[in-house]
């Protein structure tokens, strides 16, 4: 009898991966970020590591197939990926302590709605290019 495995929603994420040209800054900016937002690493080999939450994994890997040295998200496939973040003062220590792992504040003039006036939510650019949007939990104002 095998592991037992647990129930998993029709059609949702299974996992995520995302390759990248330089592991190292990866793992500074993007393992700093998960291990705020819950995620806990799960597999590690040379060129990779991958973090769980639930059913779902990410994966960051360098891989050696790669056909640049920067992700363009104004390109046709990935934009960005939106976490959720819990409520908006946690987004704020987010925001706060971003800087420190590589990570950009987008959209300064219109944060923390650049969203809209119904999402209170921080966009994010690391140093490679990679774009993250952490959105407050309700959309929530920061009085709530």
């Amino acid at each position: 009898m095998g592991p037992r495995r647990r129930p998993v929603t029709l059609g949702a994420l299974h996992h995520v991966e995302v390759w990248v040209p330089d592991l190292g800054a990866a793992m500074h900016s993007w393992g700093w970020l998960l291990g705020k937002l819950g995620w806990t690493p799960f597999q590690q080999w040379p060129a990779g590591h991958s973090w769980r939450l639930g059913p779902t994994y990410l994966v960051l890997e360098q891989s050696p197939a790669l056909s640049g040295r920067r992700h363009d998200r104004l390109a046709p496939g990935l934009n960005h990926l939106a976490f959720h973040a819990g409520p908006p003062a946690a987004v704020d220590r987010l925001v706060e302590q971003a800087p420190a792992y590589g990570w950009e504040l987008l959209f300064p003039d219109r944060h923390p709605y650049a969203g809209g006036a119904d999402t209170y939510a921080a966009y994010l650019s690391d140093g490679q290019g990679y774009e993250v949007e952490l959105v407050a939990s309700d959309g929530a104002s920061p009085s709530s």
